[in-house]
């Protein structure tokens, strides 16, 4: 009986050893994405009034745990029964990254007019005005880490294809919650940092003091910092689609053994070039549809 108990004992810390395992190799993969994913919350978390901006991350980081409560089961049931899908699905999620990846680069280059956000600390607008900008604001963030997170499952899962199904749930689920913590932890900070930086402007007591000057360090910094995770952001997105398809579509594995340069640089190019090409079909498909709806 003793010796069952030290058994199974052993057998969880070999499976826990594979876990950790695993969870680095995971992490590794999706470490590009979160870049992404940190820079749009932050960005996407900021513009609120003072008060209300640790409020509605909450909002959202609760909105981001239920997103992934909801893909996880089903990530876990394809992957049991029909593990091609993920394959599939890896590959399109590589698509929508290096198609994300490629429209911030031409939009960089080739900026277009958009529709103006509706602002809520800039205009004079009664609570109830607000907090309905407010709850439309969260609803689009939660959809967006919707789609974030189905890709740092998906990618995370690919790292594990092929492994025991509990090695699977174990090692995906840290990953999915390391990523609500981490992410929505940092964009935390983020989006106060300005709010520090004010505090520390009103303490000083003298006009040249160094608490001054790290206060308007940060009040200076927070916009900076988004633009940084931007353009961060902008590259992870066409390493992780480019790594992608060099690991997924037999061709593109092929042609870029063939080719003798570093393969960061191969998986960069892939993501690149596949990356505009898939801006392309998807502008030609709107200016169809544009063409339609304004014939009718």
């Amino acid at each position: 009986m003793g010796s069952g108990f030290f058994a199974l004992l052993d057998d969880i810390a070999a499976i826990m050893d594979d876990v950790a395992v695993m969870s680095k190799v995971a992490a590794k993969k999706t470490a590009g994405i979160l870049g992404d994913d940190l820079a749009v919350n932050a960005e996407k978390a900021s513009g609120f009034a003072s008060s209300r901006e640790l409020p509605v991350l909450w909002a959202i980081s609760k909105g981001s745990l239920l997103n992934k409560i909801i893909i996880l089961p089903i990530a876990f049931l394809l992957s049991a029964f029909f593990p091609v899908a993920i394959m599939v699905i890896l590959v399109l999620g590589g698509l929508f990254l290096a198609y994300e990846g490629a429209e911030k680069i031409y939009e960089f280059f080739f900026p277009h007019a958009h529709e103006e956000s509706e602002g809520i600390t800039d205009e004079v607008l009664t609570e109830e005005e607000i907090l309905v900008i407010e709850k439309d604001k969260v609803k689009s963030a939660i959809v967006t880490d919707f789609i974030l997170s189905v890709e740092i499952v998906i990618i995370a899962l690919g790292t594990v294809i092929g492994k025991p199904l509990l090695q699977q749930i174990i090692t995906v689920s840290i990953i999915a919650i390391i990523a609500t913590i981490g992410v929505y932890g940092i964009v935390a900070l983020i989006v106060r940092m300005d709010e520090v930086g004010f505090k520390m402007i009103q303490h000083s007591k003298k006009e040249k003091s160094v608490l001054k000057f790290i206060g308007n360090i940060l009040v200076q910094a927070l916009p900076k910092v988004i633009k940084a995770l931007t353009v961060i952001g902008t590259i992870a997105l066409i390493m992780v689609a480019g790594g992608l398809f060099v690991h997924y579509i037999p061709y593109i594995h092929h042609l870029a053994e063939e080719i003798n340069i570093p393969s960061i640089i191969k998986e960069f190019m892939a993501g690149l070039v596949l990356g505009f090409v898939t801006l392309g079909i998807v502008n030609l498909f709107k200016k169809i549809f544009k063409k339609k709806e304004t014939a009718v």
